[in-house]
């Protein structure tokens, strides 16, 4: 009789914790994420909001300014500049990569001999230095003693472009190389995608006389639609902050031929010292950066609900 009161005890439910506990253990997990999301992005962004209405040089009592700044943006050749070349390497690197990234995937999405070493080989730029991608595709596109240049006079060219010292040249080096190295993340992305497209649908393609080209057509790219759709968003936001690969390879020169608006940020607020300006620019490329990806969402779910 008391082995079994003592069980039946035993197997009771546990106690409910109150909700206050559950929430704090809720918040326990959150926290760190949410500390350096807070710290290296949250405030940041807060603040440079603040700072496009103020007059600062990090010196200097920081100066309400208004609206200044932004009239004074839309006088500044520069800006217009930036944002030109910015939207030139846009349409260039996002069209070109998403291209080359869904070809590989479907390339190398079977079963061949060797294919995991070709994925990895055509993954592996993205995770190289960066200063060591810029330097050797520098090397490459060498006007005078460059392979390129070399091949295009093995081909009969007999002025081949001076690419990144040439002030038409150097932008579509710059994408040429952007596309070679991030093709392969989101060739990875688009692997992933293919890899949850039911096989069934395939061979009853295939039972039905439908081509290479059909079922490309009507079954993979229908299929990959939320993939694609990621990938475009992703490489938009992307292609409008680029930064680090032009200032490597050409410092936004010859001239002004590859200054972007991300590169005019850095230029305006950290080597000039005009923090108010720089957030001010700051802000409309973040703006702009908004609209698109708003306009992309749109229409996705435009086309998603036909």
């Amino acid at each position: 009789m008391a082995h079994a009161i003592t069980r039946s005890a035993s197997d009771s439910p546990p106690r409910r914790r109150p909700a206050w506990h559950r929430i704090i253990i809720g918040w326990s997990f959150i926290l760190p994420n949410f500390l350096g999301f807070a710290l290296f992005t949250l405030i940041p962004m807060l603040a440079a909001f603040v700072l496009a209405f103020l007059k600062w040089d990090s010196y200097n009592t920081p100066e309400w300014v208004g609206l200044e700044n932004f009239r004074r943006l839309l006088r500044d050749e520069n800006f217009y500049v930036a944002l030109r070349n910015t939207l030139y390497y846009a349409v260039g690197h996002i069209p070109l990569t998403l291209v080359a990234a869904l070809g590989l995937a479907v390339a190398l999405d079977r079963k061949l001999r060797g294919v995991q070493f070709f994925r990895t080989a055509a993954f592996f730029p993205y995770i190289t230095s960066l200063v060591a991608v810029a330097v050797v595709w520098n090397m490459l596109f060498n006007p005078t003693a460059g392979p390129v240049n070399q091949l295009l006079h093995a081909l009969g060219v007999d002025d081949p472009p001076r690419w990144v010292a040439s002030t038409d040249w150097a932008m579509p080096a710059v994408i040429v190389t952007s596309v070679w190295r991030d093709m392969g993340y989101y060739m990875v992305l688009f692997l992933a995608g293919l890899q949850t497209i039911p096989k069934e649908y395939y061979e009853a393609a295939r039972v039905d006389g439908a081509g290479a080209w059909q079922r490309f057509w009507r079954i993979t790219l229908p299929c990959l639609r939320p993939t694609t759709f990621f990938v475009v968003v992703m490489l938009t936001i992307q292609s409008f902050k680029v930064l680090d690969l032009i200032v490597v390879m050409t410092d936004g020169g010859p001239g002004r031929s590859t200054l972007v608006l991300a590169q005019l940020v850095y230029r305006e607020g950290i080597t000039e010292g005009r923090f108010g300006y720089s957030s001010a620019i700051a802000l409309v490329l973040f703006v702009i950066v908004l609209a698109v990806t708003v306009v992309q969402f749109r229409l996705n779910e435009r086309s998603s609900t036909r």
